[in-house]
């Protein structure tokens, strides 16, 4: 037969015990508070946070026009294309190219091919907007230069066209484009 167990064979709890959880709380709350300022101190700083993201309004870039802008400590060229700058690009067989990636964050539809629809602003042919830093070893390239008068890396002598896409040249890939989106008609969110 098997004994059941009578309240007076129960154990309850002591103020030992009480004393021990309190401790044990109070402690883990201290460490908690004693931590949290070295995890804080590890968060970004304001001034790099503002740098995420920029916004620019394109409203005065007249066709034909280019602005650079920095974003991430990185220039970014902003280009107001002409239509022939436009139909020079699309004009180009993707066999020519020496990088048929487009290097677009910005790509949904999955076709990654450097065609000039796909380096171009979706829905917004006439712009592009590209990372200003030549492929090849960091440096800038001149807009409106070149053997295909798009840009030109005068340290190194890399070529690259309307469209930014690498033509000739050292540099192994076409002009990086940063994540960006049109807030509006006239205004670029880059990052």
């Amino acid at each position: 037969m098997t004994e059941l167990a009578t309240p007076s064979l129960v154990e309850q709890p002591t103020r030992r015990d009480f004393l021990y959880i309190a401790t044990g709380a109070f402690a883990a709350v201290g460490g908690a508070a004693a931590v949290w300022p070295f995890i804080s101190q590890m968060n970004p700083d304001a001034s790099t946070l503002a740098l995420a993201s920029t916004d620019v309004d394109v409203s005065a870039i007249a066709e034909g026009q280019a602005i650079t802008i920095k974003w991430r400590g990185k220039p970014v060229f902003i280009r107001h294309r002409t239509a022939k700058e436009i139909e020079e690009a699309k004009a180009v067989p993707l066999a020519e190219l020496i990088d048929q990636s487009a290097r677009n964050p910005n790509i949904t539809t999955g076709d990654d091919t450097a065609t000039d629809a796909n380096r171009a602003a979706a829905g917004k042919e006439p712009w592009l907007i590209m990372i200003g830093t030549c492929t090849h070893l960091g440096c800038v390239p001149i807009g409106l230069a070149g053997d295909y008068n798009g840009w030109f890396c005068p340290c190194h002598g890399s070529h690259y066209d309307t469209a930014g896409r690498i033509r000739k040249g050292p540099a192994p890939e076409n002009l990086h484009i940063p994540p960006y989106e049109f807030t509006n008609d006239t205004t670029i969110r880059v990052g």
